[in-house]
Parts: structure tokens; C-alpha cells; sequence
């Protein structure tokens, strides 16, 4: 790639995370740009360094840790440079003026590539946790522009998603509308056009799964990235269940597949039957499902005087 290229590049990157375009997408330019040799030169003028250094706080775990690695690439790349005593394909053996000239270039490069990860958390303060109360959030209540699309529809989706995102948590309202745009964003590639119904029905879903009070996991999961967007508007009606409802359907399928295994009994006494065994008229009778459930039932006797069994027919 040339400088424009580059430049064009970093654009273009910087335009798809903050889109909410998925994250296969901006790994794959991430990738492209490990082709890259950095120079000081190069790093001042295209300021590549500083827009992927931005992606080191993307939503995504795996975009971080690209980001994260290229930046280090780079500085790496204009280390062993001035190691070998060169800048930009200029000799080894230079004039003293021109190595003089060094201690002003690595300042240059020190601007043109960002922090180390661990520097940069001591030069940024963290963001304030909202101080209201969690379970009244919402895009009014916290005084949120949801009209991010220019479309009326999607941009009441974008709404739906915030508040249900930000029920009960207490993480900063602009990183929660990063989120809701995304998961509106990979909904509307799904499910598009906006008309279409199950573009609507769906978002809808998802509103309800998130301000579930028993499945509280699922807001944090989505937020924190654990849950892809892409992942989250696919997932079924019981992949979004909590682990416990989950187990708590397990539970009550294997108990009425118990009872379904097991004859339905209806006791009564009957004094028209005449035990066999005893002659007594003290008779109950029982019947059960022993065949296919279309089959008539099978009707079984017990004399309630000397126990005696019989299949009556």
C-alpha cells in the first residue's frame, strides 16, 4: 500500500467500527494492514497508528487484541530502523547533523504512534458509572439520541435496544448506544428490509429476553461483547434462556415425560363386577395406556376383599 492507500484505509476502518459493521469485517482490515512496514515518515503522515490504536477499546475482544498487536508491529518496525542506524532507507553511516536529528525523529515517532496499552491506562480516566437509579433506565431517562439510522422504523429499533440494554446497569450511555446500534445494525442485515416483519418481530424478541428479570446475564454478555451482535439477533428462543431456565425446562420435560411413561390410573368401585376368586361384588377398577395413545385404554380389576387381578375384557 502507498500513503494514500493507507489513508484511505484508516478511514475506512474508523468509518466500519463506528457503524457497527461486524467484527469479521474489521479483522479482515486489520489484516490487510500487517503488510504494512512502518516508518516514522510513513506513521506521521497517514496517523494509521493513532486510528487503530482507537480499535483497542472496540466492543470486540478479538479486534482489541489485533489492534492492540499491529500498534506493536509498527513500533517494533521503527525500533529496529533506528537500531541499524537508518531512517527510510537512508545509510547506516550518516553526517552527525543528520544523527543529531535522531533524538528530534523518535520524538516525531513518539507522537505519530500511541501509548503502550498499560500507559495509556494511566493517561485516561476511566468513565464515570451512571449514578441514577438502574431500573428506570431508559434512552429518556438518560437523555439519549436514538435517531442514528435516518430511518424512522430502525431508529426506534436502535431505542428498543438501548433500553433494553440499559435496565439495570450502570455503564455510560454512550458506550450503550455503541452497543444498541450494533445489534440493530446486524438485526437490519439479517432481516432486512426494515419493512419486513420479522426485522421488527425479532428486535422486539430481543427487548423482551433483555429486560427479563431472571436472565440478567444476558444484558452483560451482549454489552460486554461475550455475545456478538451477529450472534445475538441469530440465537434461538431457548439459546437466549438463562442456564437455569434452561435447566429448569430440562427438569419439567423429564417429568412429564415420566408421567407420560407411566399408566394414567382412574379408580373407582364398581359393584356390578363379581370377583372371580372370591365371589365378593367389593371390586375397583384401574385403566391405562399400555399401547399407542389412539388405542382404546386397557381396563384392569382388583377385588378390594382378596386382592385378586384381572385384565377385563
Amino acid at each position: 500500500m502507498d500513503v494514500k492507500q493507507i489513508e484511505e484505509h484508516g478511514k475506512q476502518l474508523l468509518k466500519a467500527a463506528s457503524e457497527g459493521d461486524p467484527p469479521a469485517t474489521i479483522l479482515k482490515m486489520l489484516e490487510d494492514l500487517k503488510a504494512v512496514t512502518a516508518t516514522e515518515k510513513l506513521l506521521r503522515q497517514t496517523q494509521i497508528g493513532v486510528k487503530v490504536n482507537k480499535l483497542k477499546t472496540y466492543k470486540d475482544p478479538a479486534v482489541q487484541r489485533q489492534a492492540i498487536a499491529l500498534v506493536n508491529k509498527w513500533r517494533s518496525d521503527v525500533k529496529k530502523l533506528q537500531a541499524n542506524g537508518q531512517k527510510e532507507g537512508i545509510s547506516a553511516t550518516v553526517p552527525k547533523a543528520a544523527a543529531a536529528a535522531g533524538g528530534a525523529a523518535a520524538a516525531a515517532t513518539a507522537a505519530a504512534l500511541p501509548p503502550l496499552p498499560h500507559q495509556q491506562q494511566r493517561q485516561e480516566q476511566p468513565k464515570p458509572k451512571y449514578q441514577g437509579d438502574p431500573s428506570k433506565r431508559n434512552s429518556k431517562v438518560d437523555d439519549v439520541n436514538t435517531d442514528v439510522t435516518g430511518d424512522k422504523t430502525r431508529d426506534n429499533c436502535v431505542k428498543l435496544m438501548y433500553d433494553g440494554l440499559s435496565h439495570m446497569s450502570d455503564e455510560p450511555p454512550d458506550d450503550i448506544l455503541a452497543v444498541a446500534r450494533a445489534v440493530e445494525l446486524a438485526a437490519y442485515n439479517v432481516y432486512q428490509p426494515e419493512s419486513n416483519e420479522s426485522y421488527k418481530t425479532k428486535l422486539r424478541s430481543l427487548y423482551q429476553n433483555l429486560k427479563n428479570k431472571s436472565n440478567p446475564q444476558l444484558r452483560s454478555r451482549v454489552f460486554s461483547g461475550a455475545i456478538s451482535p451477529q450472534r445475538f439477533v441469530t440465537m434461538s428462543h431457548d439459546e437466549l434462556k438463562s442456564a437455569e431456565q434452561r435447566a429448569e425446562d430440562e427438569k419439567l420435560q423429564k417429568e412429564n415425560m415420566s408421567k407420560a411413561m407411566v399408566a394414567q390410573v382412574e379408580k373407582s368401585i364398581s359393584v356390578s363386577l363379581t370377583c372371580g376368586k372370591c365371589g365378593q361384588k367389593k371390586v375397583s377398577y384401574s385403566q391405562a395406556q399400555t399401547r399407542s395413545a389412539d388405542e382404546p385404554m386397557t381396563t384392569f380389576c382388583e377385588c378390594t376383599v382378596c386382592g385378586n387381578r384381572w385384565k377385563f375384557s
